[in-house]
């Protein structure tokens, strides 16, 4: 079993950054793939962002360049640097988790952070 709790959401200006972190315990940290995904009102939830156990990364086309995912085993953290924030970006943000390899990563979730963006 895994627990993830996030943190670090708020409301900021468009063109402005935010940093979610992510704090997992309850297994082997090194061992899962993480992500973040995102929730907007009327919307499905999307991945924005995902790191694999050896540190791969990948984007949602409508992050890259803007959104930086990295994680830290030592401290069994994984965050998502947010830069040149759009009003698009407003969302319920959520870290995932999953183990044995399996992508995308979605087998375990955080409560949820809100990300605002004004414009």
């Amino acid at each position: 079993q895994v627990q993830l709790v996030e943190s670090g959401g708020g409301l900021v200006q468009a063109g402005g950054s935010l940093r979610l972190s992510c704090a997992a315990s309850g297994s082997i940290f090194s061992t899962l793939g993480m992500g973040w995904y995102r929730q907007a009102p009327g919307k499905q939830r999307e991945l924005v962002a995902g790191i694999r156990r050896a540190g791969t990364t990948m984007y949602a086309d409508s992050v890259k360049g803007r959104f930086t995912i990295s994680r830290d085993n030592a401290k069994k953290t994984v965050d998502l640097q947010m830069n040149s924030l759009k009003p698009e970006d407003t969302a319920d943000y959520y870290c995932s988790a999953s183990a044995l390899g399996k992508w995308p990563p979605n087998d375990y979730w955080g409560q949820g952070t809100q990300v605002t963006v004004s414009s």
